[in-house]
């Protein structure tokens, strides 16, 4: 019999090869179960139309991240928004092949783009409602905070597309110096006064001499 894990894997691997090969809008759910080897009733069961299967669970990774930002203290906000995104980075990663090609269907039908944009504002809003309560939910604090959620989310855009479009083989790496910037841009003066700076550690490979400079640049 059939698991669940199994069949999901199956559509999502039939639905793939047929976009490549047929094109997204040529490809009909009944093509992808019938490669998958599937019935009609298992793919509706776990998807609800052939958009989903192109997409991961945005659901399961908001939780993933919410769970990690309510993890941190008013001291280590930062650290634990630097992380969350960081995890999202590492889900894409794991996908291997299968993100390059959800991306080329992406860049080429405006419909899946649309998509793939508004589920890109469910991440900025909860990092937004997570900074602007970190920094005090006033009116005042608003702007900072949905300036510094833009800036979270495009950070990691920014490190993802290098990645997808083959620019780079040390995308974590990339990605810890990245935020590590885009961290130090926020970090003077966000702090109710009184409280002490926190440190940000961002792990990476890269060599010492070649992360100090930027380090200095947001802490001089």
């Amino acid at each position: 019999m059939t698991t669940t894990a199994s069949a999901k894997e199956r559509l999502t691997d039939a639905a793939f090869a047929l976009f490549d090969e047929r094109g997204y809008d040529a490809t009909t759910v009944d093509d992808i179960a019938q490669r998958a080897g599937v019935g009609r009733t298992t793919f509706f069961r776990l998807f609800r139309g052939k958009e989903d299967v192109i997409f991961p669970d945005h659901d399961q990774m908001l939780a993933v991240i919410g769970n990690r930002l309510k993890a941190s203290t008013s001291e280590t906000a930062l650290v634990a928004v630097a992380e969350a995104a960081r995890l999202v980075l590492l889900h894409y990663l794991a996908e291997g092949s299968l993100a390059r090609s959800r991306y080329r269907l992406t860049s080429m039908v405006r419909a899946l783009r649309d998509r793939e944009i508004a589920g890109q504002r469910r991440y900025q809003r909860a990092f937004r409602v997570f900074i602007h309560t970190w920094m005090g939910g006033t009116p005042e604090t608003a702007l900072s905070a949905e300036l510094m959620a833009n800036a979270v989310v495009t950070t990691h855009n920014h490190v993802l597309r290098q990645w997808l479009q083959e620019k780079t083989s040390t995308p974590e790496a990339d990605f810890d110096v990245a935020m590590a910037r885009t961290v130090g841009m926020f970090d003077k003066g966000v702090p109710a006064a009184g409280q002490e700076a926190s440190l940000v550690v961002l792990r990476t490979t890269k060599d010492l001499d070649e992360i100090l400079p930027i380090l200095r640049k947001f802490t001089s």
